[in-house]
Order: structure tokens, then C-alpha cells, then sequence
């Protein structure tokens, strides 16, 4: 292994987990505008100033996380051959991350427009999903199981 393989490596695991400690937050920020009080606005509106600036940033992060996995994948041929049916479930796991950050924006747009229909409970259990995401691409991209 190359000194820069291992960097691009490192960098990239960097990325993932900060871009999934936004998407960890996000839908925790939700739940606390979908108790918001109607007469509450300066908290309302607090509270969708620091959704979208983490939206943002967790947008920034996945960027070079998604970039430096391809590297990994293309590049350098990580997963790439016979028997790697683990990489395909991970790309797998990946686009649904991917859809999750996208329907995490969809769902901001609603509290922008005042226009959220799901409880805060509903949103409890949204947040979930990102962690057995996160558990199930770590599995196949540690243990390999097929």
C-alpha cells in the first residue's frame, strides 16, 4: 500500500463520520422544531438558522467523503474483483445515505414553509435510520461478509 492510499484512507473515514455527525444532529434539531411552540418564533426561528447551517456543513463534508471514496474504489480498486459483493451492498448503503441527506433538505424546506406535518416522535425515529446505516456499511467494510 501506497503512503498516499493510506492518507486518501484516512481522510476519507475523516469525512464519513463527520458528514453522519451532521446527519446524527440534524433530524435531533427537527424534533425540537416540530415542539416549537406556535407563538414561539424568535425559538422557530433559531432553531432553522442553525438546521440550515448544518445542513450546509454536513453537505460540505459528504462532498469530499463521497469524492475520496470513489478514489478509493476507482482509483486504487478497493472493492473492484470477484467477490466483492460487500462493495456492492456498501454503494447500496451509500445511495441510501446519499437519499437520506437529500430528504433531510426536503424536510427543512417544510419547516421553512411552516408547512411540517410529522411529529416530533415521527422524527425520533427518522434519526434512527442514519445510525443503522452507519452500522451496516461499517460491517461490510470491516468484516466482508460476502
Amino acid at each position: 500500500m501506497s503512503s498516499a492510499y493510506l492518507w486518501i484512507k484516512a481522510f476519507h473515514i475523516v469525512f464519513v463520520a463527520s458528514w453522519f455527525a451532521g446527519l446524527f444532529y440534524l433530524p435531533r434539531l427537527y424534533v425540537n422544531l416540530a415542539m416549537v411552540a406556535p407563538d414561539s418564533h424568535a425559538e422557530r426561528e433559531r432553531l432553522l438558522l442553525m438546521s440550515r447551517k448544518l445542513y450546509r456543513f454536513a453537505t460540505l463534508l459528504m462532498v469530499p467523503a463521497v469524492v475520496l471514496g470513489l478514489v478509493l474504489w476507482l482509483g486504487y480498486g478497493v472493492g473492484l474483483g470477484a467477490d466483492q459483493g460487500w462493495m456492492h451492498a456498501k454503494l447500496a448503503g451509500v445511495v441510501a445515505v446519499l437519499g437520506y441527506h437529500v430528504w433531510c433538505r426536503r424536510l427543512l424546506g417544510d419547516f421553512e414553509r411552516s408547512a411540517n406535518r410529522r411529529s416530533h416522535r415521527w422524527y425520533r425515529v427518522f434519526n434512527e435510520i442514519t445510525v443503522l446505516l452507519f452500522i451496516a456499511i461499517v460491517v461490510l467494510v470491516v468484516v466482508k461478509p460476502f
